[in-house]
């Protein structure tokens, strides 16, 4: 008997042991924690039962905008400059001093007119002193050809002669043709922007002379990333806005860039324009290429785009329930966004024109959920 009572003690002290394990509380407070939720739960009921008011005051507040069915553009934003390839330094050809200039800075000249002369006195003398020494051995080669005829003279003395002959032909070609760059003449036609030289003033070959441009053809260029180098053709729409000038010009993409940039990892692109009257070449301007375009899309404002754990976009729409709105998590495919907007592609058509869809405090709700908006 006594045997027993000792076992009947033991097992008692064990399941007492047993209760008392942390793994035991653990229970109890979990347990605690849900009959406390419940409890919660039920007197947030009876609150929103018994005062509306209340009820709005712990609602969640949302802002919302509404959803659109149309056109969807989308456009590169890229810093762009006015260029010219008839933007010209011309720079003196011959060496002398300046003789004439004969234009004036913003004076229009046409192809092929006389800018300015160089002196050429010194290489005038030299074209005279070759031309007598020509004469000479021109003379000299009919004598050795006559006696060579008449086989007086060798051959090594006729090829000697002739030999002379178009050394001298070959060195008044030379001069003749660096007299003729001492005239300086417009390679095309356009307006003398600056002169950078004066009458009487000494020259030499490069030395530059005056700026010549024509502003009538320029192009807008600008590097692209090359992000974008398969939506970028030419043809392609574009906008050009000149902070300068306050004014926007549409454009078409006329060329574009062979090459990608290792450094920055873009490739060029232009855009002519012809008959020019208020450009300037190195003039800034934001180009605005159009990389996609759709007639009919649904778009819905970008900031109410939101992130799964699963890294999917979805929205919050919104529908009227009673006084508030209850919130509904619809899960879209962004195709672009733009700005403040984006185009979304459904599985359902669980988005119309002109739903509400929320734009801030969608981060605060889930799926169900009752909200007001501000």
């Amino acid at each position: 008997m006594r045997n027993k009572l000792t076992i009947t003690a033991l097992l008692a002290l064990g399941l007492g042991l047993i209760a008392c394990t942390p793994q035991a509380k653990l229970d109890k407070l979990k347990e605690k924690r849900s009959n406390l939720k419940a409890e919660l739960a039920d007197l947030d009921n009876q609150i929103r039962e018994l005062d509306t008011k209340e009820e709005d005051v712990l609602l969640p507040l949302v802002r919302a905008n509404n959803a659109r069915e149309g056109a969807f553009i989308h456009q590169i934003n890229v810093q762009g400059e006015v260029s010219s390839d008839k933007t010209v330094m011309i720079n003196a050809e011959a060496n002398g001093i300046i003789e004439v200039i004969k234009v004036r800075e913003g004076q229009k000249v046409n192809k092929g007119q006389v800018l300015a002369e160089i002196d050429t006195e010194i290489l005038s003398s030299n074209i005279e002193e070759v031309k007598t020494r020509l004469e000479f051995a021109e003379y000299n080669f009919d004598k050795q050809k006559q006696l060579f005829d008449r086989g007086v003279g060798t051959e090594f003395e006729l090829e000697q002669a002739s030999n002379q002959v178009s050394t001298l032909k070959s060195q008044l070609a030379t001069l003749q043709t660096q007299r003729s760059k001492a005239i300086v003449k417009a390679p095309f036609a356009g307006v003398v922007d600056e002169i950078m030289t004066n009458e009487g003033e000494m020259t030499g070959m490069q030395s530059p002379l005056l700026r010549l441009v024509n502003n009538k053809e320029v192009e807008v260029g600008a590097d692209i990333s090359e992000h974008y180098y398969t939506k970028v053709k030419e043809g392609t729409k574009a906008k050009a806005y000149f902070p300068t000038l306050n004014d926007t010009i549409d454009l078409e993409i006329t060329s574009i860039g062979n090459y990608i940039h290792p450094t920055n990892r873009t490739f060029r692109v232009k855009a002519s324009i012809e008959d020019n009257d208020v450009l300037l070449p190195n003039m800034l301007a934001d180009l605005y290429i159009t990389d996609l375009k759709l007639d009919t899309a649904l778009v819905v404002p970008s900031e109410g785009l939101l992130k799964s754990q699963k890294n999917e976009d979805y929205v919050f729409v919104l529908t009227k329930s009673g006084e508030n709105y209850k919130a509904k998590q619809v899960f879209v495919d962004v195709i672009s966004r733009h700005k403040s907007e984006a185009a979304v592609k459904l599985n359902k058509n669980e988005i119309s024109n002109g739903d509400k869809i929320v734009v801030e405090g969608g981060r605060g709700i889930t799926d169900g959920d009752i909200v007001r908006i501000q």
